[in-house]
């Protein structure tokens, strides 16, 4: 039988926490915000900043991977870690989603003024 002590240490096993290690990884903050009416000049810039933004994101994950690797991590820690991971993907997806709307936008756009 477990001691009231122990069952909370258990317990606090549990809290979604990330460890020290994990929380000097630096997600990079999302590029500028796309124009609804996008030159091709700006979707290129856009693109530059995605990529370099793909870049740094790709640290951050590294990072991450890195923190996960510390024995003393908890299921908590752990946890919250793959949160992270997750959160990373979910906006690089966001941020590749817009670009790709922009870039059909200005398709759009210049085959109309053609048209």
């Amino acid at each position: 039988m477990l001691n009231s002590a122990q069952a909370q240490d258990d317990a606090a096993d549990y809290d979604v926490v990330l460890p020290d290690d994990a929380q000097k990884c630096v997600l990079p903050a999302s590029p500028d915000a796309i124009p609804d009416d996008a030159t091709l000049d700006q979707l290129k810039t856009m693109k530059a900043q995605i990529a370099d933004f793909q870049g740094k994101v790709e640290e951050f994950r590294g990072c991450l991977a890195s923190a996960e690797e510390n024995p003393d991590n908890t299921p908590g820690n752990k946890q919250a870690i793959v949160q992270s991971y997750n959160y990373s993907v979910e906006m690089e997806e966001r941020i590749a989603q817009r670009f790709n709307e922009a870039v059909r936008s200005y398709k759009e756009r210049k085959a109309a003024a053609e048209g």
